[in-house]
């Protein structure tokens, strides 16, 4: 037999075992051969958090693949039953901006192109990514069953989808209704609050006179950071425990720029220590002004339209941007002698994820879910996610985040879910022009339905139109486990739900998991998963977060082609602890790529001096020999116990160090000389093969590619008609 090379051939090995891996059907858990004791009793099943199918994958998509193969690998390699669902996100407003960005390169915009056309566009777009997203997965080693992939745009999907919001809305937990919501200028949507960026920003605080409309020498004087929305203000308000202020509640006072008058109210809202204490009221372009002006009664005055211009309820600001606005009011207000001071003031503006431009708060017609209001007599949908972690029926790795999601939940509100883009799932809600018709005001002139229809069900008119609205991306993802398991093979959701582990990002707790609590328990009465495992940002050597901007990200698919993906896989592991942030350098994926030439040497030694070997030969074993072997059991227990709890770092560091510092170092070293003094010792090649043999399981679900080819070199052609012998992939773990 030809000798292995002297060093590990990544490039050249690679691509040829995955293909291995995928001939022999093994991803697919209806395949697995049985195990010694029999047919595989236990499951674990991962549903892969969906990759976005505008882009290729970065480093942080490689955190989540190698965290989730290894749990995969390792529990195949325990005899279970093991599926790992993969998938992509169409990912709605994020795609539709990075589209935009490209028809923008090409001198275009999608309001030069109809909606249609738009779609497909953005669809064949996101088809061609997918298929770069799926290879570069392979690429990383992840073992899932890509004959049951999904992309969140796949019609099975959308039914689902459609089937959860109908049955959300004929229990009154979704509704249409005017709130104010976030809405981003530039893209021409409303987000909801999750979708929000605040960023601390250097700006100014401006003292102005409202004159009491009885006394024009009186005044009250309002701070506020933002004078442009003064042609907005319904009132001024105090708190009711304000001493300063008790004998004005009730008053009014006159607007400084449309002259206006508006009454000064109490409102336990409103922060004594801020400012002068006295709040201008301006409903329609504030949350808290919204709040009390619902409270009060005040009604809207909407000053700013959908383009961010003001409008002609803004007076004298008529057309102008809101920069342009600002500008224009503090000249008003200096001509007017009621702008007394201005004062430097820090203070947190919401941005836009995406573009990063200024929210600007908008009441509008949308569609809201209802997070804390009980259904059918029962809990609500916050209810379900509340209980289901205290109760312990879900776990959350580390417990301290439980402390953050419980924070998160008891200051919740509705939920905004209609986007006003192209791009993503049509909200399934349908009007009909003849609402003239008595059967149709009875119903609002509103259809929702799960399936797609042309005709109206109450006045019999085909003049249907669709709500043009879509849902936000997070409702649908928020389905995700179950959709993918109830739209695959018949008794996938029987058999594989509630699934073990949900592994994903610290920062998408509440965007992505909460909802998926709720949705997952309100939709089928079970938890989604039994596990929630968080990890960290991925940040450079200097603890700086990668971006492409900074010049610090790494590629993991070049440095993959660089020093090989087990690796990068090992560097992503040894060090990360959930929930914190992972350091990662070039030089960390070095130094694991020595480590995989060490373990490739290692057995091309042992390769060579196993002349005239047979594993199932009876040897007579030294004591010192038993001890080693029984050392290696006890290694084999930590690193079980530790893979159990979740402690990969602390498992991969257990192997790593046994292997390099105990057997390279040691156990090899003392046995050369055994096998070179007399001649092949049967012993010394024993104890080397069994140790190599365990180890390279061990170190599998970390190093899939050079364990693999090590053993299909060394233990296939030693063992050929041992059961599972032919892939380590459904090899036996060694400790059951």
């Amino acid at each position: 037999m030809k000798s292995l090379p002297k060093i590990y051939p990544f490039q050249a090995t690679e691509s040829k075992i995955y293909k291995l891996w995928e001939k022999s059907g093994y991803f697919n858990p209806d395949n697995l051969p049985p195990t010694p004791s029999g047919h595989r009793q236990d499951k674990f099943c991962i549903i892969m958090p969906p990759p976005n199918a505008n882009d290729p994958l970065h480093i942080g998509h490689a955190v989540f693949i190698t965290l989730e193969d290894l749990m995969i690998r390792y529990n195949r390699l325990r005899g279970k039953k093991t599926l790992w669902v993969p998938g992509t996100d169409h990912a709605g407003f994020e795609t539709q901006v990075v589209f935009e960005k490209k028809l923008e390169k090409e001198g275009k915009n999608r309001f030069s192109m109809s909606r249609e056309e738009f779609y497909n566009a953005v669809y064949k777009y996101t088809q061609k990514n997918k298929k770069i997203v799926r290879q570069q997965l392979k690429m990383m080693g992840a073992s899932c069953d890509w004959s049951r992939e999904k992309f969140t745009l796949d019609k099975d999907i959308i039914n689902l989808v459609y089937e959860t919001f109908a049955q959300l809305y004929h229990n009154d937990l979704i509704y249409r209704g005017q709130r104010i919501v976030n809405y981003c200028p530039k893209h021409k949507t409303a987000l909801s609050d999750l979708e929000v960026k605040y960023e601390t920003e250097e700006g100014k605080l401006y003292f102005i006179k409202y004159n009491f409309t009885n006394n024009s020498e009186r005044y009250l004087e309002v701070a506020t950071t933002r004078p442009e929305t003064i042609p907005g203000d319904l009132a001024l308000a105090v708190n009711p425990k304000d001493s300063r202020y008790q004998s004005i509640i009730g008053q009014t006072v006159i607007e400084p720029i449309t002259e206006r008058v508006i009454p000064v109210i109490k409102d336990k809202r409103v922060e004594i220590g801020f400012g002068t204490g006295v709040l201008k009221v301006t409903p329609s372009h504030d949350p808290v002004d919204f709040e009390i002006g619902q409270e009060h009664q005040l009604g809207q005055r909407p000053i700013i339209d959908l383009n961010g211009k003001f409008n002609e309820l803004a007076g004298p600001l008529n057309g102008l941007s809101i920069k342009e606005g600002r500008a224009k009011v503090l000249t008003l207000l200096q001509d007017k002698n009621a702008l007394i001071k201005e004062e430097s003031y820090s203070h947190e503006v919401g941005h836009c994820y995406k573009c990063f431009s200024v929210i600007e708060p908008m009441v509008m017609d949308q569609w809201f879910v209802r997070m804390t209001t009980p259904y059918q007599n029962q809990k609500s949908l916050r209810d379900l996610a509340w209980d289901a972690v205290k109760q312990k029926q879900i776990k959350i790795i580390p417990a301290k985040f439980e402390k953050v999601f419980f924070h998160w939940l008891k200051n919740l509100k509705d939920w905004n879910i209609s986007r006003q883009i192209f791009w993503g799932i049509r909200i399934p809600v349908y009007y009909c022009r003849e609402q003239n018709n008595s059967a149709c005001q009875q119903q609002k002139g509103i259809i929702v339905s799960a399936k797609k229809i042309t005709k109206c069900p109450y006045c019999g008119s085909h003049d249907i139109i669709q709500d043009p609205d879509v849902l936000d991306t997070w409702f649908s993802s928020s389905q995700w486990p179950f959709v993918t398991l109830m739209s695959n093979q018949e008794n996938d959701f029987e058999e594989f739900y509630p699934t073990q582990v949900m592994e994903t990002g610290w920062d998408i707790l509440f965007f992505w998991v909460a909802r998926m609590i709720m949705m997952g328990i309100y939709r089928t009465g079970k938890i989604p998963f039994e596990t929630v495992y968080l990890h960290g940002l991925v940040r450079d050597k200097d603890r700086q977060k990668m971006s492409k901007s900074k010049g610090n990200a790494i590629d993991p698919l070049g440095v993959s082609r660089l020093y090989g993906t087990d690796a990068l896989r090992m560097s992503l592991i040894i060090g990360n602890s959930a929930g914190n942030d992972i350091i990662i350098s070039e030089d960390k994926i070095k130094g694991y790529r020595n480590f995989a030439n060490k373990i490739w040497n290692v057995s091309r030694f042992i390769d060579l001096n196993l002349q005239n070997f047979e594993p199932q030969n009876q040897i007579k074993l030294t004591s010192h020999d038993k001890k080693l072997l029984n050392d290696l059991v006890k290694i084999e227990k930590k690193v079980t116990g530790y893979l159990d709890n979740f402690q990969f770092s602390l498992a991969g560091e257990t192997i790593y160090h046994y292997f390099w510092h105990t057997f390279a170092d040691k156990i090899v070293e003392e046995a050369k000389i055994r096998i070179r003094e007399k001649n092949n010792d049967q012993a010394a090649q024993y104890l080397l093969y069994s140790i190599l043999k365990n180890c390279l399981i061990l170190l599998h679900p970390f190093m899939p590619f050079v364990t693999e080819t090590l053993w299909q070199r060394i233990i296939v052609p030693r063992e050929p008609n041992k059961k599972n012998a032919n892939l380590l992939l459904v090899a036996n773990w060694p400790i059951e």
